[in-house]
């Protein structure tokens, strides 16, 4: 895609070039820099890299996005919604975003906790008194939900979301759940205890979780194709069908499985990539009215350490610290910040990553299950750190100065 911003983009990064092979030489070393011209440098020279990629893993359909405060420098399209290869995927077409869906459940909330609806420290059982575990649940606090520190066991009866169980039967289960650590002093990342949030916030505004994103996210920021739930995707014509792996260089379209979008915070919401080119300028600050800066240096604080994601291949070589916040990964590496998330459910995948450092945002959509998702992200910000030079660092470094609680 290009826009009239990034066709005048590249008239300026001609004119300035101009300008420069008619100056002297000078004798200097090269410095990374970080203007607008320089990030569609670096996007132009990883398409390349992208779409080498994509051919090599023969993928059936890929997409990305590059962002720099409120303007989309790059957004680069490939291949077909399925095998039949008769519908090519544009900017439109959406994906599932899996736990990507994580960053949006936190955006509503901070959103609501700014307009005063509930607390990030009331207490669950007030909006949702059938939460109930073998424990005293009045400590699990709203934010316990969305930072991943509940203190229960990780992927608490993930295998009944597999199987088709809806959460209101699966909050039966919880009573047998005990704390393996105090909430807010330990990491253990949830799908169903997380997705409670959708029946406190029910609760709270006597709104449903799938309207009230609809009215506080996706209308202010212009998220056109953007929704929630099974029905929405499957509905809507320009849907990227789901891809496994038979065999090397091999993807079969696959149905679309609902189990889920029954935990819609978790893992429901559908996304095209320039959608998802419009959340992350959310992130940048582009829209303060509607989606305060507030609110996401609270979702992006650091808060409890996560330690076993510094072991992810490709992430391994990169990561020195690294962080859950309130529904956003918080990665260190070396001295530079980023807030992430990944996504993946049965045939997609999904990469969302955004540096305050570097005003700088990317996003990546896959119609199939590939692990190469995590090379494809991390030689974005590899060649985003080596080409470019921080508009303000100092903040985000002093993130991780803050206090933080160590996990098990």
């Amino acid at each position: 895609m290009r826009t009239k911003t990034l066709q005048l983009l590249i008239l300026l990064s001609l004119v300035s070039q101009t300008l420069a092979d008619s100056a002297p030489p000078q004798k200097t070393n090269p410095t990374p820099v970080s203007g607008l011209a320089n990030k569609l440098q670096l996007a132009n020279e990883y398409e390349t890299f992208f779409r080498q990629h994509v051919s090599k893993e023969h993928f059936l359909g890929a997409a990305f996005v590059v962002v720099s405060g409120d303007q989309i420098i790059h957004l680069v399209t490939t291949g077909y919604t399925d095998t039949s290869r008769e519908q090519p995927i544009n900017e439109n077409t959406i994906f599932r975003v899996a736990s990507v869906s994580k960053t949006f459940a936190a955006g509503l909330t901070g959103v609501l906790v700014a307009e005063g609806q509930f607390s990030w420290d009331d207490p669950v059982n007030q909006y949702v008194p059938e939460f109930r575990i073998n424990g005293d649940t009045q400590q699990v606090r709203i934010r316990h939900l969305l930072g991943q520190s509940t203190g229960l066991i990780p992927h608490a009866y993930d295998n009944l979301i597999e199987d088709g169980v809806s959460l209101d039967k699966i909050l039966e289960k919880y009573r047998k759940l005990s704390f393996i650590c105090t909430p807010g002093q330990c990491y253990s990342y949830q799908n169903s205890v997380f997705s409670l949030i959708e029946p406190v916030i029910e609760e709270a505004t006597a709104k449903s979780y799938a309207a009230l994103m609809e009215e506080k996210i996706f209308r202010p920021l212009d998220m056109r194709t953007a929704s929630v739930g099974y029905e929405p995707f499957i509905n809507n014509p320009n849907h990227a069908k789901p891809h496994v792996l038979l065999k090397k260089g091999t993807w079969k379209t696959v149905r679309v499985l609902p189990n889920y979008y029954r935990i819609a915070p978790a893992a429901g919401v559908n996304a095209s990539a320039l959608d998802m080119g419009k959340w992350l300028m959310a992130q940048l600050g582009s829209h303060p009215d509607a989606y305060k800066p507030e609110v996401v240096d609270t979702l992006t604080r650091p808060r409890v350490k996560t330690w076993r994601e510094k072991h992810r291949r490709f992430w391994k070589e990169m990561i020195t610290d690294a962080h859950y916040g309130l529904g956003w990964r918080i990665y260190q590496l070396g001295d530079n910040v980023l807030a992430y998330h990944s996504g993946w459910v049965s045939g997609y995948r999904a990469d969302v990553a955004w540096s305050k450092q570097y005003n700088l945002g990317f996003a990546i959509l896959l119609n199939e299950e590939a692990n190469s998702i995590n090379e494809l992200t991390t030689t974005f910000w590899e060649m985003a750190f080596a080409s470019m030079a921080p508009v303000g660092d100092a903040e985000s470094k002093e993130m991780f100065a803050a206090t933080s609680t160590p996990s098990r």
